[in-house]
């Protein structure tokens, strides 16, 4: 491999706020935001919206998941005139 073209592959923390789960892998992800692991080291964090913990697939459970409001903007543009 080319030196110095590659971002850096380094342990991150990927958390599921929804689920409340979160795993440490490795990846070239980058975050501002810093959270303190169960071994006691600090790692970047990246929250994502979906993970195994949260994914119907997995779970077996249905879930709405709307965190931009899309579902609420959706029915006020569309219900307009309908009883």
């Amino acid at each position: 491999m080319k030196p110095n073209i590659h971002p850096e592959y380094r342990p991150v923390v990927f958390r599921d706020r929804g689920a409340d789960f979160a795993f440490l892998t490795r990846s070239t992800a980058v975050s501002d935001q810093t959270v303190e692991w169960e071994d006691g080291n600090v790692y970047p964090v990246v929250d994502v919206d979906v993970s195994s913990a949260s994914h119907p697939f997995y779970t077996g459970k249905s879930r709405l998941m709307d965190t931009t409001g899309a579902v609420e903007k959706f029915n006020r543009r569309y219900s307009r005139g309908r009883s």
